[in-house]
């Protein structure tokens, strides 16, 4: 009974005892990898933005073990713009993101995390074809909220891999040869994969 009694309070310590940190203050974990973005259907009245993969990479530095900032940066995404389902034309856009995140304590290899901040889209080389090609195409800047929700896998104390859902709020007002188009909500799901290395720590 005895022993019994033991092992049971030694189970009650250890599911009381808190989760070891994963990070330290001062890690930097650096992420290469892809994202695929995916804009919101009907994202304008006329003309809708198609889903665009590209390579993208992050950097996070922990301000303590469970909170950190990230920037994300990519290679310029390519969007496809449609016409009642015909490609008209297309446009490249870079989507810079600052976000703050927070990673609760969860003992073992895996490091979930949730975070929210800016985003700054520009877009750049639109180029129109078919019913408007030789047309201008505009796409002004974006500036809008940002989340983001996130696992990490930790093979070794360095190196991992980790999967992440960003939200952007993205919206564009657009003009073609100086008429308005009116606003392109974009508003994009973006799914990615990432290899990861973190400076520091154990």
């Amino acid at each position: 009974m005895r022993t019994k009694i033991s092992l049971a309070l030694c189970a009650l310590t250890l599911a009381a005892a808190p989760a070891a940190q994963a990070y330290e203050t001062g890690d930097i974990l650096l992420r290469g990898g892809v994202h695929y973005v995916s804009p919101k259907s009907d994202n304008h009245d006329t003309l809708d933005v198609q889903p665009a993969a590209s390579l993208t990479a992050s950097v996070e530095y922990f301000l303590q073990p469970r909170w950190a900032i990230d920037l994300l940066v990519a290679v310029p995404f390519k969007h496809e713009v449609e016409l009642n389902g015909t490609e008209v034309a297309s446009t490249r856009h870079l989507p810079p993101t600052l976000s703050l995140v927070w990673y609760p304590a969860v003992g073992g290899r895996w490091h979930p995390y949730v975070g929210a901040g800016l985003n700054y889209t520009i877009f750049f080389d639109e180029d129109t074809k078919g019913p408007i090609a030789n047309q201008k195409l505009q796409l002004d800047p974006s500036f809008g909220l940002a989340a983001v929700a996130g696992i990490d896998w930790e093979i070794d104390p360095h190196w991992g891999v980790a999967l992440d859902l960003r939200y952007m709020d993205i919206d564009t007002d657009g003009t073609l040869d100086g008429a308005s188009l009116g606003t392109f909500e974009i508003d994009p799901l973006a799914v990615g994969l990432s290899a990861s290395y973190r400076f520091g720590g154990r």
